[in-house]
């Protein structure tokens, strides 16, 4: 099983940067053969045609996910790859969110493994080159909770 593990974010707006920190912790614990941990930061063209090159049979994106949830909060999201992507999505290459790019694949029709975004509810994305407390207490768990994908996903275990 090839993993893509892709952290996603702005370093320079706060809580933002979550995606970004959580992979390059990773890059000191390696996860395993078969599993590449990528910074792609802003590049979320970049990361869209990285998912739609075949190298990869899955992708984990670690990115900040605004839910409305407490700040630090994490979340495990499945996108419906099936869904229609809508019109209109401009790809600008530096505000590509995980579901622009997944909207991009989608509506340029290339096909896409399975994928999964580990979020972190963000408490601010001002100017900030620093975590916000609970955002940067919920690293090590966001790394536990991509482990346990890709642990499960090597052993073709469903994913809940």
């Amino acid at each position: 099983m090839r993993v893509l593990v892709a952290g996603i974010g702005n370093i320079f707006l706060g809580d933002d940067r979550f995606g970004v920190e959580v992979v390059r912790r990773l890059r000191d614990r390696p996860l395993g053969d078969g599993v590449e941990v990528v910074d792609y930061g802003i590049r979320g063209l970049h990361l869209a045609y990285a998912l739609t090159d075949g190298r990869y049979d899955a992708a984990i994106l670690v990115d900040a996910v605004p839910r409305a949830g407490e700040p630090g909060t994490l979340y495990v999201l499945e996108p419906d790859l099936g869904a229609d992507p809508g019109e209109g999505l401009v790809a600008d290459t530096h505000t590509l969110t995980p579901d622009a790019v997944l909207a991009w694949i989608r509506r340029i029709g290339a096909p896409l493994g399975r994928v999964f975004v580990v979020g972190c509810e963000p408490a601010s994305v001002r100017e900030s080159m620093e975590l916000s407390a609970p955002v940067a207490a919920s690293i090590d768990s966001a790394i536990a909770t991509i482990r346990d994908l890709v642990a499960k996903l090597d052993g073709a275990m469903p994913c809940a």
